[in-house]
Protein backbone atom coordinates (compact mmCIF):
# COMPACT_ATOMS: atom_id res chain seq x y z
CA UNK A 1 0.00 0.00 0.00
CA UNK A 2 1.49 3.44 -0.82
CA UNK A 3 1.57 6.78 1.61
CA UNK A 4 -1.44 8.17 -0.30
CA UNK A 5 -3.53 5.23 -0.08
CA UNK A 6 -3.18 4.92 3.24
CA UNK A 7 -3.19 8.33 4.10
CA UNK A 8 -6.49 8.19 2.48
CA UNK A 9 -7.63 5.77 4.22
CA UNK A 10 -6.78 7.70 7.14
CA UNK A 11 -8.72 10.77 6.34
CA UNK A 12 -12.12 8.25 5.59
CA UNK A 13 -12.04 7.01 9.20
CA UNK A 14 -11.37 10.21 10.56
CA UNK A 15 -14.77 10.93 8.46
CA UNK A 16 -16.55 8.08 9.78
CA UNK A 17 -15.37 9.06 13.40
CA UNK A 18 -13.89 5.20 13.55
CA UNK A 19 -11.94 4.76 16.30
CA UNK A 20 -8.02 3.58 15.40
CA UNK A 21 -4.06 4.38 16.35
CA UNK A 22 -1.71 5.49 14.35
CA UNK A 23 1.46 3.33 14.58
CA UNK A 24 4.40 5.15 13.53
CA UNK A 25 8.38 4.26 13.20
CA UNK A 26 9.73 7.24 14.89
CA UNK A 27 13.49 6.49 15.05
CA UNK A 28 15.25 3.59 14.06
CA UNK A 29 18.90 2.51 14.10
CA UNK A 30 20.98 -0.30 11.69
CA UNK A 31 18.54 -3.37 10.02
CA UNK A 32 15.17 -3.36 10.53
CA UNK A 33 11.74 -4.07 8.98
CA UNK A 34 10.61 -0.60 7.92
CA UNK A 35 12.40 2.74 8.07
CA UNK A 36 11.53 6.08 10.00
CA UNK A 37 8.42 7.97 9.50
CA UNK A 38 6.54 4.58 8.27
CA UNK A 39 2.87 4.47 9.24
CA UNK A 40 0.21 1.48 10.32
CA UNK A 41 -3.64 1.67 11.43
CA UNK A 42 -5.27 -0.04 13.73
CA UNK A 43 -8.83 -0.10 14.48
CA UNK A 44 -10.73 -2.75 16.45
CA UNK A 45 -11.63 -5.35 13.25
CA UNK A 46 -8.74 -3.95 10.67
CA UNK A 47 -5.02 -3.21 10.22
CA UNK A 48 -3.98 -1.12 7.19
CA UNK A 49 -0.49 -0.69 6.25
CA UNK A 50 2.37 -2.28 7.64
CA UNK A 51 5.96 -1.35 9.80
CA UNK A 52 6.84 -4.53 8.70
CA UNK A 53 5.29 -7.61 9.43
CA UNK A 54 6.02 -9.95 11.95
CA UNK A 55 6.83 -10.70 15.74
CA UNK A 56 7.18 -6.34 16.18
CA UNK A 57 3.85 -5.95 14.37
CA UNK A 58 2.01 -8.50 16.12
CA UNK A 59 3.11 -6.79 19.16
CA UNK A 60 2.04 -3.20 17.91
CA UNK A 61 -1.17 -4.45 16.46
CA UNK A 62 -2.02 -5.82 20.35
CA UNK A 63 -0.44 -2.73 21.67
CA UNK A 64 -2.70 -0.88 19.24
CA UNK A 65 -5.98 -2.32 20.13
CA UNK A 66 -5.49 -2.16 24.33
CA UNK A 67 -5.33 1.13 24.03
CA UNK A 68 -8.04 1.01 22.10
CA UNK A 69 -9.93 -0.68 24.46
CA UNK A 70 -8.75 1.34 27.05
CA UNK A 71 -9.91 4.52 25.41
CA UNK A 72 -13.04 6.59 26.41
CA UNK A 73 -14.52 8.34 22.84
CA UNK A 74 -16.59 10.67 24.97
CA UNK A 75 -13.40 11.62 27.10
CA UNK A 76 -13.06 15.56 26.13
CA UNK A 77 -9.17 14.89 25.60
CA UNK A 78 -7.22 12.01 23.65
CA UNK A 79 -4.36 9.79 25.32
CA UNK A 80 -0.92 10.99 25.33
CA UNK A 81 0.93 9.58 22.64
CA UNK A 82 3.38 5.58 23.97
CA UNK A 83 6.58 5.60 22.85
CA UNK A 84 8.52 1.74 22.85
CA UNK A 85 12.06 0.83 22.09
CA UNK A 86 12.57 -2.58 20.63
CA UNK A 87 15.77 -4.46 20.16
CA UNK A 88 14.52 -6.55 17.27
CA UNK A 89 17.02 -9.52 18.57
CA UNK A 90 17.24 -9.49 22.24
CA UNK A 91 13.47 -8.05 22.70
CA UNK A 92 11.53 -9.68 19.56
CA UNK A 93 13.93 -12.52 18.25
CA UNK A 94 13.67 -11.13 14.73
CA UNK A 95 16.68 -12.06 13.05
CA UNK A 96 17.38 -8.08 12.37
CA UNK A 97 19.98 -6.62 14.32
CA UNK A 98 18.68 -3.02 14.92
CA UNK A 99 16.70 -1.39 17.01
CA UNK A 100 13.49 1.50 17.13
CA UNK A 101 10.89 3.29 18.90
CA UNK A 102 7.09 2.75 18.16
CA UNK A 103 5.12 5.54 18.33
CA UNK A 104 1.00 4.32 19.26
CA UNK A 105 -1.23 7.40 19.05
CA UNK A 106 -5.02 8.08 18.40
CA UNK A 107 -5.37 8.59 14.95
CA UNK A 108 -6.39 12.52 14.70
CA UNK A 109 -6.07 15.48 12.27
CA UNK A 110 -3.44 16.39 13.89
CA UNK A 111 -1.57 13.07 14.08
CA UNK A 112 -2.30 12.47 10.24
CA UNK A 113 -0.96 16.38 9.42
CA UNK A 114 2.21 15.61 10.61
CA UNK A 115 2.56 12.59 8.42
CA UNK A 116 5.89 13.67 6.43
CA UNK A 117 5.06 14.17 2.54
CA UNK A 118 6.00 11.26 0.48
CA UNK A 119 8.13 11.47 -2.23
CA UNK A 120 7.55 9.26 -4.58
CA UNK A 121 10.17 6.61 -6.12
CA UNK A 122 9.87 8.21 -9.85
CA UNK A 123 7.34 9.81 -11.73
CA UNK A 124 6.33 7.89 -15.21
CA UNK A 125 4.50 9.31 -18.38
CA UNK A 126 3.98 6.10 -19.59
CA UNK A 127 2.90 5.61 -23.35
CA UNK A 128 0.35 2.79 -24.40
CA UNK A 129 -2.61 1.19 -22.62
CA UNK A 130 -2.26 -2.38 -24.89
CA UNK A 131 -1.31 -5.81 -23.23
CA UNK A 132 1.85 -4.68 -21.73
CA UNK A 133 0.62 -1.09 -20.48
CA UNK A 134 -2.17 -2.59 -18.61
CA UNK A 135 0.05 -5.01 -17.29
CA UNK A 136 2.76 -2.47 -16.08
CA UNK A 137 -0.19 -0.18 -14.61
CA UNK A 138 -1.27 -3.08 -12.57
CA UNK A 139 2.06 -3.54 -10.80
CA UNK A 140 2.38 -0.13 -9.89
CA UNK A 141 -0.77 0.15 -8.60
CA UNK A 142 0.93 -0.24 -5.09
CA UNK A 143 4.19 0.90 -5.67
CA UNK A 144 4.89 4.74 -4.23
CA UNK A 145 5.50 6.51 -7.83
CA UNK A 146 3.34 8.86 -9.70
CA UNK A 147 2.42 7.99 -13.18
CA UNK A 148 0.72 9.75 -16.65
CA UNK A 149 -0.87 7.19 -18.58
CA UNK A 150 -1.80 7.94 -22.28
CA UNK A 151 -3.02 6.41 -25.39
CA UNK A 152 -4.84 7.80 -28.30
CA UNK A 153 -7.62 4.74 -27.96
CA UNK A 154 -10.14 5.72 -25.29
CA UNK A 155 -11.02 1.81 -25.20
CA UNK A 156 -7.86 0.44 -24.47
CA UNK A 157 -8.50 1.74 -21.14
CA UNK A 158 -10.20 0.25 -18.31
CA UNK A 159 -13.91 0.38 -18.95
CA UNK A 160 -13.89 1.01 -14.71
CA UNK A 161 -11.56 2.85 -13.43
CA UNK A 162 -12.68 2.91 -10.04
CA UNK A 163 -9.97 0.56 -9.10
CA UNK A 164 -7.42 2.47 -10.44
CA UNK A 165 -5.49 4.38 -7.06
CA UNK A 166 -5.20 8.01 -7.48
CA UNK A 167 -1.45 8.11 -7.92
CA UNK A 168 -2.24 6.84 -12.01
CA UNK A 169 -4.22 9.21 -14.14
CA UNK A 170 -5.84 8.46 -17.68
CA UNK A 171 -4.92 11.08 -20.64
CA UNK A 172 -6.57 10.20 -23.75
CA UNK A 173 -4.97 11.86 -26.59
CA UNK A 174 -4.97 12.47 -30.38
CA UNK A 175 -1.37 13.64 -30.29
CA UNK A 176 0.89 12.19 -27.38
CA UNK A 177 4.22 13.66 -28.89
CA UNK A 178 2.87 16.88 -27.63
CA UNK A 179 2.05 15.52 -24.01
CA UNK A 180 5.67 14.68 -23.40
CA UNK A 181 5.87 18.45 -22.90
CA UNK A 182 3.29 18.49 -19.69
CA UNK A 183 6.23 15.97 -17.47
CA UNK A 184 8.07 17.12 -14.43
CA UNK A 185 11.34 17.53 -15.24
CA UNK A 186 13.53 14.43 -13.89
CA UNK A 187 10.86 12.28 -15.00
CA UNK A 188 10.78 8.65 -16.51
CA UNK A 189 9.18 7.44 -19.69
CA UNK A 190 8.03 4.36 -21.46
CA UNK A 191 7.33 3.95 -24.76
CA UNK A 192 5.40 1.28 -25.87
CA UNK A 193 2.26 2.02 -28.18
CA UNK A 194 0.88 0.11 -31.00
CA UNK A 195 2.58 1.95 -34.03
CA UNK A 196 5.96 2.38 -34.54
CA UNK A 197 5.85 5.36 -36.32
CA UNK A 198 3.97 7.37 -32.45
CA UNK A 199 6.76 5.25 -31.11
CA UNK A 200 9.05 7.20 -32.98
CA UNK A 201 7.26 10.70 -32.43
CA UNK A 202 7.11 10.40 -29.10
CA UNK A 203 10.62 9.26 -28.38
CA UNK A 204 12.13 12.13 -30.51
CA UNK A 205 10.23 14.53 -28.52
CA UNK A 206 11.71 13.17 -25.23
CA UNK A 207 15.26 12.70 -26.81
CA UNK A 208 14.79 16.53 -27.99
CA UNK A 209 13.58 18.05 -24.22
CA UNK A 210 16.10 16.32 -22.86
CA UNK A 211 15.54 16.67 -19.39
CA UNK A 212 14.36 13.26 -18.67
CA UNK A 213 16.12 10.67 -15.83
CA UNK A 214 15.50 7.68 -18.20
CA UNK A 215 13.74 6.92 -21.41
CA UNK A 216 12.35 3.27 -21.82
CA UNK A 217 11.15 2.23 -25.76
CA UNK A 218 9.55 -1.63 -26.14
CA UNK A 219 11.17 -3.14 -28.73
CA UNK A 220 14.30 -5.53 -30.70
CA UNK A 221 17.39 -5.00 -31.26
CA UNK A 222 16.22 -4.51 -34.56
CA UNK A 223 14.14 -2.14 -34.15
CA UNK A 224 16.65 0.03 -32.05
CA UNK A 225 19.07 0.16 -34.90
CA UNK A 226 16.29 1.11 -37.53
CA UNK A 227 15.18 4.21 -35.14
CA UNK A 228 18.77 4.91 -34.44
CA UNK A 229 19.02 5.81 -37.87
CA UNK A 230 16.23 7.53 -38.18
CA UNK A 231 17.00 9.70 -35.57
CA UNK A 232 19.92 10.23 -36.81
CA UNK A 233 18.84 11.37 -39.84
CA UNK A 234 16.85 13.82 -37.98
CA UNK A 235 19.82 15.56 -36.42
CA UNK A 236 19.94 14.01 -33.05
CA UNK A 237 23.05 13.54 -31.76
CA UNK A 238 24.85 10.12 -30.60
CA UNK A 239 25.39 10.91 -27.22
CA UNK A 240 21.24 11.62 -27.08
CA UNK A 241 20.73 8.39 -28.79
CA UNK A 242 22.62 6.62 -26.08
CA UNK A 243 20.51 7.40 -23.49
CA UNK A 244 17.70 5.15 -24.88
CA UNK A 245 17.23 1.90 -23.16
CA UNK A 246 15.88 -0.54 -26.07
CA UNK A 247 15.02 -3.45 -25.76
CA UNK A 248 13.27 -2.37 -22.00
CA UNK A 249 13.34 -4.75 -18.87
CA UNK A 250 15.65 -6.47 -16.26
CA UNK A 251 18.18 -8.73 -17.69
CA UNK A 252 17.98 -11.90 -16.96
CA UNK A 253 14.03 -11.95 -16.51
CA UNK A 254 12.98 -14.36 -19.84
CA UNK A 255 9.51 -14.33 -21.34
CA UNK A 256 7.67 -12.36 -24.06
CA UNK A 257 4.50 -12.78 -21.89
CA UNK A 258 2.42 -9.16 -21.32
CA UNK A 259 2.59 -10.28 -17.11
CA UNK A 260 6.47 -11.52 -17.16
CA UNK A 261 7.65 -8.21 -19.31
CA UNK A 262 5.82 -5.98 -16.89
CA UNK A 263 7.36 -7.73 -13.96
CA UNK A 264 11.18 -6.98 -15.51
CA UNK A 265 9.96 -3.31 -16.72
CA UNK A 266 8.92 -2.36 -13.13
CA UNK A 267 11.80 -4.19 -12.13
CA UNK A 268 13.83 -1.99 -14.04
CA UNK A 269 12.49 0.93 -12.81
CA UNK A 270 12.63 0.21 -9.04
CA UNK A 271 16.54 -0.20 -9.90
CA UNK A 272 17.18 3.55 -11.19
CA UNK A 273 18.58 6.32 -9.13
CA UNK A 274 16.83 8.39 -6.47
CA UNK A 275 15.27 11.23 -8.34
CA UNK A 276 17.78 13.62 -6.23
CA UNK A 277 20.71 11.96 -7.74
CA UNK A 278 19.35 12.06 -11.14
CA UNK A 279 21.38 14.67 -13.83
CA UNK A 280 20.22 16.02 -17.09
CA UNK A 281 22.77 16.90 -19.00
CA UNK A 282 21.67 17.63 -22.64
CA UNK A 283 18.51 19.83 -22.93
CA UNK A 284 17.74 20.50 -26.58
CA UNK A 285 15.23 22.43 -28.83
Amino acid sequence: MTPGALRAIAGRWLAERRPAIDVSVLDHRGSVPRETGTHMLVSATVVAGTIGGGHLEQVAIAQARQLLAEHDPAASTSPAPCDHGYALGPSLGQCCGGSLTLRHQLLSAASLASWPGAQPRFELQLHGAGHVGRAIVKLLADIDCRVTWVDQRESEFPPDRSDLPPHIQIVTSDAPEADVADAAPGSVYLVLTHSHDLDLRITEAILRRGDFAWLGLIGSATKRARFMRRYEQRGITPDQIDRITCPIGLPGIDGKEPAVIAVAVVAQLLALPAPSSVTHPYTTT
